[in-house]
This record gives C-alpha cells, structure tokens and sequence, in this order.
C-alpha cells in the first residue's frame, strides 16, 4: 500500500484496534435493511428496530413487501423518521423485486450499473448506495459520512464543506481499490471517531494526534 498521510492513519488504527469484520449483520439483506435505517440514527437504535423485524419473523423480501406500510413504520420506530424509514424500505423492496429478490443475481452487475440503480432508488443517496455496495454486495465503495468528513478535515487533508463526490475522490486516489480495505478503512473511521474524533474531541487520548493530526494545535483548550 502506498505510504500517504491517509494510508498512514489507517495503519495505526489497523494496529490499535484490529480487523473490524464490518458490517454488522448476519445477511447481506440485513446489512441492506440496516444501511437504509441507520439514515440520521443511532446504530444502538437500528439494532433494536431490526431485533424488532427479526422477533415478527419478518426480515425477508417477501415478508417485508407483503407487511402493510403502517406496520413496517411500527417495527421500525426506534430509528426515527420511521414512516420515511418504511417507506424507503418499500422502495428499495420494489427495486430488489426486478432481481427477484437474489443478492447473488445483484453481485453478478458491475458496480458502476449497481451504484447508478441504487441512486435511482427512492430514499437512496450515496452514503447509504455505497455502504450497500460495500458491505453487502461485496463491491470496492468507499463510504463517505459524517465521521469520514469530520476526520479528513481535523488531519487538515480535506475542507470541511467538500462534497461527497470530492471526498470520496480524495480517498480512491490515496488507497488502493480493494473491497477488503475500504470495508475495513471506513469502520476504523467509524470506531476511532466514536471514541476519540468526537464533536467535542478528546485530543489528549487520540492515537493520531502526536503522528499526524494538526488539530489540537488548533484548539486553545484540547480535551
């Protein structure tokens, strides 16, 4: 792998905190439903809304697209904005149906194609698209989010208004494509963020902060 300050980060976070084996989920249609309920929501909550599915027998295709709008909603209430939520669950239902609901019949497309269909799914942007891509369909996306932004700009790689398009760009030229290491490299992000690139960051503890990251200098009072 190239040495680059991105590729370096990752190597003390590999280092640190081990292999992730992300996404959690036992199915790839699990992983799909939580990618869609984790919009705007805590992890913690998405896993008591599909503990929900899973305890009404209901995390399948069939059983999902047959289930009335309002008991979906019901079922998935712990993520917020749960009639959106059933409703951009019920659309990509519509969408997953033209392939007959096969995870292997998706893989099978490039993801080019799969990525420009999925951005067509109503309730799909590209956040949820490549987390999708990535951690279900087994596909090198590299996923854009908050904490992926809020890193790059406290490493002083990024700016904090740059688009998904441009930070998902940044990341692809420095890493090289493989599935494996994108998977990987975002949940790094995601672990190291929540522990220590927090909105309030604890600059103090942080791993990165001695290496490579200017952002306590930035700070009258780091914590």
């Amino acid at each position: 792998m190239p040495e680059n300050k991105l590729t370096k980060f990752y190597a003390i976070l590999r280092k640190r905190n081990g292999h992730q084996h992300w996404w959690p989920g036992e199915t790839p249609f699990e992983v799909i439903i939580g990618a869609i309920l984790t919009q705007s929501c805590s992890w913690t909550n998405v896993e008591t809304a599909i503990g929900n599915i899973k305890r009404a027998d209901a995390l399948s295709p069939l059983v999902l697209e047959r289930m009335p709008l309002a008991a979906l909603g019901k079922l998935v209430r712990p993520t917020g904005y749960y009639k959106q939520k059933a409703k951009k669950i019920k659309s990509f239902l519509a969408y997953f149906k033209t392939y007959r609901y096969s995870i292997k019949s998706l893989r099978k497309r490039s993801m080019p194609e799969l990525r420009g269909e999925l951005l067509g799914v109503w309730g799909i942007g590209p956040e949820t698209a490549d987390s999708i891509l990535c951690y279900a369909l087994d596909k090198p996306a590299f996923v854009i989010d908050a904490y992926t932004r809020r890193l790059l700009f406290r490493l002083g790689l990024t700016a904090e208004d740059a688009s998904y398009d441009t930070l998902q760009r940044f990341c692809i030229e420095r890493v090289p494509v493989s599935r494996a290491v994108y998977n990987d490299f975002h949940a790094q992000i995601v672990v190291h963020c929540k522990a220590f690139c927090r909105t309030v960051p604890k600059c103090v503890e942080c791993p990165l902060r001695s290496a490579l990251c200017l952002y306590p200098n930035k700070r009258q009072t780091p914590r």
